[in-house]
């Protein structure tokens, strides 16, 4: 590399105030002390005192409008036919980012669609509830649900397989959707 391609970058010299560092520090305790009061003075809304307090009763308000945006743990929809709704057209393995779902496709035993998963997992402990994978599925097969205190003893336990996910899908049908 040459000389000439390298370019040499100076900061901005700092003035007396900036030197000093003491109006940044007084800021900073003043933010601290006002988390402080408004935390004893019981006016805080970060905090949420589980279990008591569920998270899915905490609305979000974005923009002056009540916005409900959890992600919680997967579930595999059913068609109206009570069979599983995903092609394996292999859209939500290749979008997500955790890589932590995995799909085996086969010839479909029905006439209304080519193929469906003969095994579909997702690694729960890998995933992270970005909701890539639910934008991406053209038929609205697999769904985030509100549920998210799900324990597992292993790691084997939470992978989750198709006949898990959709057990999820019979148990959250029923709850309205956030």
């Amino acid at each position: 590399m040459r000389d000439a391609d390298v370019m040499v970058l100076r900061p901005a010299p700092m003035n007396r105030m900036e030197s000093v560092y003491l109006p940044e520090v007084f800021k900073g305790f003043g933010t601290t002390l006002k988390h402080v009061f408004t935390t004893f003075s019981g006016k805080s809304l970060r905090t949420m005192q589980y279990p008591e307090q569920r998270r899915e009763d905490m609305p979000v308000e974005q923009g002056g409008m009540e916005k409900k945006n959890f992600r919680g743990v997967h579930r595999l929809n059913r068609d109206e036919r009570g069979r599983v709704k995903c092609v394996a057209c292999m859209m939500c393995p290749t979008i997500c980012p955790a890589r932590c779902i995995h799909i085996e496709a086969a010839e479909s035993p029905w006439d209304d669609r080519e193929k469906y998963p003969a095994k579909f997992e997702i690694d729960e402990l890998r995933c992270i509830y970005c909701g890539m994978c639910e934008e991406a599925c053209p038929v609205d097969a697999i769904e985030l649900t509100t549920e998210y205190d799900f324990v597992g003893r292993s790691r084997q336990e939470m992978i989750f397989d198709k006949e898990k996910l959709l057990k999820v899908y019979d148990v959250t049908i029923t709850k309205k959707p956030m």
